[in-house]
């Protein structure tokens, strides 16, 4: 029975860490500026914003629950970035 409450208060803990990283995330990130026709460009701020994320969470980066939303939430930082720069690309004519 002990090992059971030790186990639910592990859960229990990392869900308020999970909480407060959330928090962390909630709010606006930082802006970056690139070339959306230079590739390195666009890796440069990729990193920036997985700075920040790191930043913002790094202190619940060993938590179970955590660490999957964050490396999803940056993959989605990644792509937004990547899509915009494809967008501004298309649609840049002259530049």
């Amino acid at each position: 029975m002990g090992k059971m409450i030790r186990g639910l208060d592990k859960l229990q803990r990392d869900l308020t860490e999970a909480e407060k990283a959330l928090k962390e995330l909630n709010g606006t990130l930082g802006s970056v500026a690139y070339d959306a026709h230079d590739p390195l460009s666009i890796e440069q701020p990729i990193t920036k914003m997985h700075q920040e994320i790191d930043a913002r969470v790094g202190s619940y980066a060993s938590n179970p629950i955590v660490r999957p939303i964050v490396d999803q939430f940056k993959e989605t930082v990644r792509q937004r970035i990547i899509d915009k720069a494809v967008e501004k690309r298309l649609g840049g004519g002259d530049e």
